[in-house]
């Protein structure tokens, strides 16, 4: 297998001016809300973001968890529980768990509250910033919370391009940030992952071979959803005849008898984005480790 992904760089120029606009507003928030994809909460996580939030306290919430496996998802909260962060998981297209979002920052920011009181400032709005890579939900989640559509949402990588403000309550108010992602994946797995949920553009990577690395993922683990899905039993060892026989099952043959790759590979990962094929998790927590 290619090593897709291992030289990706993806870092156009907004992106260089939204990591410099996260670190001069940082300072005026009480909190960070980091947004994952509970599919990949790995390479869905910028290992820019520690640096750039510093000691505010943190909110881990795992968005699309409607999905994710579930079971894998309640490793990872957790997981994140052992390391001192409060994690959710929340689906904002259908409001899943957004209701969790304001206890946890009442919880997480408890001491602050605290000292608002003592000084007499009971009424301070409390202030967090959302953050996360292009495609992962931050206006999706933002607009359910704020139960209006005023931020922008599209299912393309890197919509929104500048700093909002947007009131929950009279008690809450979210800054939404672009989203950033960093210069270059040094993990080849990292780049696949990202490529297959679509958090980056295709045109970057080989569509055939991203299919042919996500068929791995499946065998490993998904096997009855692709037997389920596409009625095959079991697939072939090798993963383009893997692709082959699934292109096959759905009529993709061309002249001469060959199957489409392209076309089947698309397929294969709209399905997947499209949730058609069952609730997966791409990344495991690793228990050895």
């Amino acid at each position: 297998m290619s090593d897709i992904g291992m030289d990706i760089n993806w870092f156009p120029g907004h992106m260089t001016k939204a990591k410099r606009k996260i670190a001069e507003q940082i300072s005026l928030v009480d909190a960070v809300a980091e947004i994952l994809d509970a599919r990949i909460p790995v390479s869905s996580s910028n290992p820019d973001i520690p640096e750039l939030i510093g000691n505010k306290p943190h909110i881990v919430l795992l968005n699309k968890s409607d999905m994710a496996d579930p079971k894998t998802t309640h490793e990872w909260i957790a997981h994140y529980k052992k390391k001192g962060i409060t994690a959710i998981a929340v689906d904002s297209r259908n409001g899943n768990g957004t209701g969790e979002f304001k206890s946890a920052v009442i919880s997480v920011l408890s001491d602050r509250l605290k000292k608002y009181e003592e000084k007499g400032m009971a009424g301070k709005k409390l202030r967090v910033m959302v953050v996360g890579i292009p495609n992962v939900g931050k206006s999706s989640f933002i607009n359910r919370l704020a139960g209006k559509s005023k931020a922008k949402v599209e299912n393309r990588p890197g919509v929104t391009r500048g700093n909002q403000w947007y009131a929950v309550d009279d008690r809450l108010e979210l800054l939404d940030t672009p989203g950033v992602l960093w210069p270059k994946f040094d993990s080849k797995t990292v780049g696949e992952h990202l490529a297959i949920t679509g958090a980056v553009t295709d045109r970057i990577l080989d569509t055939e071979l991203l299919a042919m690395r996500f068929i791995e993922i499946l065998k490993a683990g998904y096997m009855p959803l692709i037997s389920a899905r596409y009625g095959i039993a079991e697939l072939p060892e090798d993963s383009f005849d893997a692709l082959c026989a699934i292109g096959k099952k759905r009529g993709m043959v061309i002249r001469g008898g060959e199957v489409d790759t392209l076309r089947a590979a698309n397929m294969l990962l709209e399905e997947f984005r499209n949730c058609k094929l069952g609730r997966i998790t791409l990344e495991g927590i690793d228990f050895s480790a």
